[in-house]
């Protein structure tokens, strides 16, 4: 089988795509560690939960909306708990599963949080784009997540924060 080589368009497109994805982690991470005293991970798994029912889920559901194998998940989870934010308890309806639940502690820390991460956000991407950007950015992520997750496991959390009334705020937690 042939290569069919990148085009010098493409490249420049790609190389682009290749920085982002190493730069942006280091930008999130930096001011939630200095601001929060939390990882861009540590906060994520404190959002999704936040934002479940009863503030609780399943570990093993955890895992698959944080995108992360159940040893890491357990690692960060344990970490959150000996901290006071997370706390783990037996599920009620299944007894060998495990539900993490968000503490008072961990809302108020989410709650905390949540300006600076959005700020940060805003700086660094959203602010950084014109209005029909923001579309363009939408329509472009979807289309890789179309090739990234062919079987749509992760959909529901990509469309979660979808809105039908574009200019109206959201809680970006």
């Amino acid at each position: 089988m042939e290569t069919k080589w990148l085009t010098r368009d493409e490249l420049a497109a790609w190389v682009r795509v290749v920085a982002v994805l190493e730069l942006l982690p280091g930008v999130l991470d930096a001011q939630l560690r200095r601001d929060a005293e939390l990882t861009n991970f540590d906060y994520y798994v404190l959002a999704m939960l936040s934002e479940a029912p009863k503030e609780t889920l399943r570990m093993t559901t955890l895992a698959a909306q944080t995108h992360a194998t159940l040893p890491r998940l357990s690692h960060v989870v344990r970490r959150l708990e000996e901290r006071g934010l997370v706390e783990r308890f037996p599920c009620p309806q299944d007894g060998r599963a495990t539900n993490a639940r968000l503490t008072s502690a961990g809302r108020r820390k989410v709650e905390q949080t949540a300006p600076g991460h959005v700020a940060n956000v805003r700086q660094h991407v959203i602010d950084a784009l014109a209005p029909e950007q923001i579309g363009q950015l939408t329509a472009i992520t979807d289309a890789v997540l179309r090739r990234l997750d062919p079987t749509g496991t992760m959909t529901a959390m990509y469309h979660r924060h979808d809105n039908p009334e574009p200019d109206e705020p959201t809680d970006t937690r």
